[in-house]
C-alpha cells in the first residue's frame, strides 16, 4: 500500500522502517509510524488502517495528571467516570464527536479529525475536573446537532 519497508527490531524493542523504490507518496513514512502507533495504543486494526488511508485523521494523547493532580482514589474515579457504566460515557463521547477513544490507566488516546478530536477531549476535560455525565451528554447533544447541521 504504502511501499515502506517494515522490521521488528527485537534487540531495541523496535519497529524500523524505511522507503523502498516502490515508495510513492512522500508522507508514507510518517503515515507508517501513525499506523504502528495507533495499533500499539490499542486502537482497533481497522482504525489504524483508516489512518492510512484518510488524511484528515490525528492521534492525540494526554495524561489525566495534565489536567489536574489526582492521586488514589480520585484518579480511580476520574477514570471511572470517563469510561462510564459499561463504556457508556466512552461510547457517547465517541459517537457524538465521531471519534475512537483509549482509555489505558492514566493515559487517553483520541484519533479523530482535529476538530472531532477538540471537542472529544473538552468533553473528557470536563469529566476529569468533576463534572457528572448527564451535563456532558447535555452538551455533547447540542455539539452533535450543530455537526449535524454542517453536515447538509
Amino acid at each position: 500500500m504504502l511501499g515502506l519497508q517494515v522490521r521488528m527490531n527485537l534487540k531495541r524493542k523496535a519497529v524500523e522502517m524505511r522507503t523502498s523504490s516502490y515508495t510513492k507518496e512522500t508522507g508514507a513514512i510518517q503515515k507508517g509510524a501513525d499506523f504502528v502507533r495507533a495499533f500499539a495504543l490499542g486502537f482497533l486494526l481497522a482504525d489504524a488502517i483508516a489512518l492510512l488511508r484518510l488524511d484528515d485523521l490525528y492521534l492525540d494523547s494526554f495524561e489525566i495528571k495534565d489536567v489536574k493532580t489526582l492521586g488514589g482514589e480520585h484518579l480511580s474515579r476520574a477514570v471511572g467516570r470517563i469510561a462510564g457504566h459499561n463504556g457508556k460515557t466512552r461510547f457517547t463521547i465517541e459517537n457524538a464527536t465521531r471519534t475512537r477513544i483509549i482509555v489505558a490507566d492514566t493515559k487517553i488516546h483520541i484519533m479523530g479529525a482535529f476538530q472531532n478530536i477538540k471537542l472529544a477531549r473538552d468533553a473528557i476535560v470536563s469529566l476529569i475536573l468533576g463534572s457528572p455525565p448527564g451535563k456532558v451528554y447535555a452538551s455533547l447533544r447540542t455539539v452533535s446537532a450543530r455537526l449535524k447541521q454542517r453536515a447538509f
